[in-house]
Order: structure tokens, then sequence, then C-alpha cells
């Protein structure tokens, strides 16, 4: 089987998906573009040899619909030879947007693949493309249907998680963001959003709050508490899982993943396409999984995904060297830490969503390349990426430095 190396990546900032946001007025053709533009720029590479581009988008519709990857591609002036494709796997689009690409390497049929994601959740508002779940009866019933915000306080109030566990877990996701920050752990991937003029936008992720302690989070208000007891979701929550008498709602604001702008691109290929391009490869993608899980807890699918990885890679927790776990929300990651008995100091080493945002998209393929940026760093060999989705799913991908 042919290996799919990671040849290079690049994001950008990641900016306030509302109106006073600094990306507001930057579409989202605009935001991947400006990836794609950075991967063929900074690489020199003749975009003649990309077979397909690859992006994942939550909500293609209006601006951001009718195939957003062939509109990047063709913006980008990759060429009318390169196609492109929308993915949507809901919070892991961008991660499978790079799975879908190594399995075509790894399949000998692909050589060179651009793979991603974008979301402007600023202009297009979440939920734009609506869906089935929600609404219809004969899906939502049997899933026990109910808000990711209910959801994640269900599974802090099973797995024994308190308001103090899940915001401290937040600051000090503020703390490791602003840390690398500082320290210049984004500068080789992050690229600025300019202007027509050349004039940057953005240049770094603009809601990372340093300031952030507990004492600041402790006056905010449970934000899904109103939506479970007023609106009955906390009796479907208790239905789903009679185990539990009474929902604890514990997350907020300051511990849920910000709204948020920002696209990210990662250019996946064969031993072969690293010679034709004359470019070194930086990693390669070891294996890759993707799992249904309890679509009432919605949001532990990267326990399940990871068992599943695991064993499908003949590796155990002990092979992993770091771990990037989306930041759903605060009792994602540490139902995570708990049932792998996880080090909290190999996890989100650079904060994560809560600290920087959550562009749904781009997420996936944003972690990976910070996982990869970090084995690079430090030295270390192989790191776990991993991501909750909506309607109870989970993907994984394990990553090696080359």
């Amino acid at each position: 089987m042919t290996e799919a190396f990671i040849y290079d990546h690049v994001r950008t900032p990641r900016g306030k998906g509302k109106a006073d946001g600094a990306l507001y007025e930057v579409t989202a053709v605009k935001l991947a573009k400006t990836t794609l533009d950075a991967l063929r720029d900074r690489n020199q590479l003749d975009t003649r040899l990309v077979d397909d581009v690859i992006l994942g988008c939550v909500d293609p519709v209006g601006e951001a619909g009718a195939d957003i990857a062939r509109s990047v591609a063709l913006a980008s002036g990759y060429g009318a030879e390169v196609p492109g494709i929308q993915i949507n796997r809901f919070c892991a689009s961008g991660l499978e947007a790079v799975n879908f690409a190594a399995a075509r390497v790894m399949s000998g049929q692909t050589d060179l693949i651009v793979a991603g994601g974008v979301e402007s959740m600023s202009r297009v508002g979440m939920g734009a493309s609506g869906g089935a779940l929600p609404v219809d009866p004969m899906v939502a019933l049997p899933a026990y249907f109910m808000p990711q915000g209910v959801a994640a306080d269900l599974i802090a109030t099973k797995y024994g998680f308190s308001r103090a566990d899940c915001d401290a877990l937040a600051v000090e996701s503020q703390r490791r963001a602003a840390t690398a920050w500082a320290e210049g752990r984004f500068a080789r991937s992050v690229v600025p959003v300019r202007d027509i003029n050349g004039i940057t936008i953005l240049g770094r992720d603009e809601i990372v709050r340093p300031q952030t302690d507990m004492q600041s989070l402790a006056g905010l208000q449970p934000a899904f508490a109103m939506m479970g007891e007023m609106g009955g979701f906390d009796a479907i929550c208790t239905h789903a899982h009679p185990d539990v008498e009474s929902v604890s709602h514990v997350h907020h604001a300051g511990n849920s993943s910000g709204i948020v702008d920002g696209a990210a691109a990662v250019l996946v290929g064969s031993a072969a396409a690293g010679k034709a391009t004359g470019l070194k490869p930086r990693g390669r993608i070891r294996a890759f999984a993707s799992i249904g899980s309890d679509p009432a807890l919605m949001l532990t699918g990267p326990v399940d995904v990871t068992q599943k990885l695991l064993a499908r890679a003949g590796m155990s927790m002990g092979d992993i060297d770091l771990i990037e776990i989306n930041e759903a929300f605060s009792a994602v990651v540490l139902r995570f830490m708990q049932a792998f008995d996880v080090d909290p100091a190999i996890v989100n080493v650079n904060g994560g969503a809560i600290a920087m945002g959550h562009p749904l998209g781009a997420t996936g393929a944003m972690i990976l390349g910070t996982a990869l940026d970090e084995l690079e760093r430090t030295g270390k060999k192989t790191a776990l990426i991993t991501l909750c989705v909506a309607a109870g799913m989970g993907t994984a991908t394990i990553i090696e430095r080359v």
C-alpha cells in the first residue's frame, strides 16, 4: 500500500464569528483561498500536479455553497484541470477531508491532494443549511435529539465532572494558547488574511483571553439550563440515560468552544509526488477511522473512535506522544482523558477551541497541523487527532513525524 505523507499545512487566524469580528467582511471563499495560495507560493507548487481539492464545510449554503472547494481552486488559479469537492461530517469535516485524501493516496489512485476546510460563521450562521435531525420526528425521537450543549452537560453529569472541573480546563486552555502565541509556536503555520491592497486584516487568533481565571468564569451563568429545563431536553437526557436522575448544567460561553471564522489546508501526497515537486515530507498519516456513537451523549465519539483506531493500528495509548482533541466543550476533553487515564500534559498542549475557537469545517485540519508542528518542535514521534461530531459520531487520525 502506498504511504500518504503530509508535505505542508497552513491555516488562517481564527476571527470572532460575529458581525464585529475582524473577518466578517471576508467570504468563506476568500478565507480558503488564503490557505491554498499560501501552500502554492511557499512550496513553489506547480498546481497542475494537484489531483483534487477536498474541503470540509458544515454549512455549505449561500456564498459558501455550490461545491466551495471547486470555487476556491478556481479563485486560487489552480487551473481548470484541478477539481474540487466539498464534504460534511459536521465538526470533523476538516480532518475527514485529510483522511479522504490519505485514503486516495494510499489506494494508489491519487498522487497529490490539497485537503482542509473552511467556515465563515459570522457570515453564514451555524445551522444555516438546516437538516432533518432537529425537526423530523422520524429522526429526532429515536436519536434522542437534544442541543449539543445539553448533551455536554449530560456527559458532565454522567461521568462526574463539576463546574469547577470544566472551568479549570478552560482556564488552562487559555493559558496554553497565550503561551503558544507568545513563544511563536504558530508562526510557521498561520498565514495572515489580507485585503485587496495587501494590508493585513487579521494576523493572529482574535478571541484568546489570557486574563481568564476561575473567578471570572464563576460569574457566567450556565448557557443551557433553561434550554434543558424549559425546553424539555433534560427529560430526554434522563429517558436516554436512566442512571442520571437530573442534569447538572455546567457549561457556558467560557468553557465551550468559541464561534469563529477560519480556514486550513494540508498538502497530502505520495512519495512519488514529493519527488515530482521537490518537496520533503514532514509527516506520515499512519491510520484513521470514523465511528457512530451514542446519539444522546452525542459528543463521546472521540473515546469510541480512538478505541477502534488503536485496535486497527495495533497500537496502545502508550504509543501516542501527543493528543489533539477538539475542545467543543470542556466535558468532551475531560471524558476522553478519564476514559484513557491520559496525562493532561500531553493533551492540547498549545490550547484548544475554548481559547481560540472552532470554525466548524476547518478545525480538524487545523488541529492536525498543530499536532504536526508540536511533534517537530519537541522532537516527539506520534500524535492522535480526534473530534466529537454532531448526531453522535467521532473521527480520529494518527500521524507520525518524518
